[in-house]
């Protein structure tokens, strides 16, 4: 792992002897890299991270999954960002392809997490309308958090009846049946969750953007080409202007650029 910017003298520390690929950082190192903003007088407010993956033409899934074009660098970051986090804001059909299961705890980062006043392991908190879920899976059955479900005040009674029985806490974040992803901050920050990641799908990344409430964006660029109509890493509605976000930092390793960008 490389960093390219910003340069400083920790870039140079990072570099293998001769300038060859740089060394694997270590947790620790990833975590510090990507820690989140420190809170200000007023408290922790709040801030809203993605983390998404994109080919070089700008797929963000190849046959509807990411996997295929993450690495295990990738990996590793994907695996420190939730362990920063409070909660994983995922949306349902997300949930749905990629079979998501609870986040599970990590002992390199227990220590941390108590200390910074957090659970062992985020929670997941599943966007969706239709609460159209499978309340069998582990994600419902056997989280070390109960799974929040963020709805809107229109759902369906008995689908709400059915994830309160499944051991789900259901929060209101919406009128009608749609989610305010502003509403769902506030909700989630409420319940004292205030380091929140999103990792899509690209449906709730563009909701989250339109709504300008995405405070950053950490951005996995893969040295691969899938050509296809795969979905871009955000969708959903347009916005009147371009949201402008400004480059924080840069890793490097093996052709993959790790970025983060921050709303400016």
């Amino acid at each position: 792992m490389r960093r390219l910017f910003p340069v400083t003298d920790v870039t140079d520390e990072t570099a293998a002897p001769g300038g060859e690929d740089g060394r694997e950082w270590s947790l620790a190192e990833l975590a510090a890299a990507y820690a989140y903003p420190e809170p200000g007088p007023g408290g922790r407010e709040p801030w809203l991270r993605g983390n998404m993956v994109s080919t070089l033409d700008g797929a963000a899934q190849h046959d509807g999954r990411s996997q295929p074009i993450s690495c295990p660098a990738d990996m590793r970051i994907f695996g420190v960002l939730r362990a920063l986090a409070d909660v994983v804001v995922v949306g349902a059909e997300t949930v749905r392809q990629e079979g998501y299961r609870p986040a599970r705890a990590r002992a390199e980062f227990a220590a941390a997490r108590e200390a910074a006043g957090q659970g062992p392991a985020p929670a997941i908190a599943v966007v969706t309308a239709s609460l159209d879920l499978d309340f069998s899976l582990p994600l419902f059955t056997s989280p070390l958090l109960p799974t929040l479900i963020l709805t809107g005040a229109g759902a369906a009674p008995d689908r709400v009846a059915a994830a309160g029985r499944a051991g789900a806490r259901v929060v209101t974040a919406g009128e009608g049946v749609a989610v305010d992803p502003a509403r769902a901050v506030r909700a989630l920050a409420d319940l004292g969750h205030t380091r929140l990641l999103t990792e899509g799908g690209p449906r709730l990344l563009g909701q989250t953007v339109a709504a300008g409430v995405l405070d950053e964006l950490c951005l996995t660029v893969s040295p691969m080409l899938t050509a296809g109509d795969a979905q871009r890493i955000a969708g959903g509605p347009s916005v009147t202007l371009p949201r402008r976000y400004t480059l924080n930092s840069v890793l490097e390793e093996d052709g993959f650029l790790f970025t983060r960008y921050r709303r400016a």
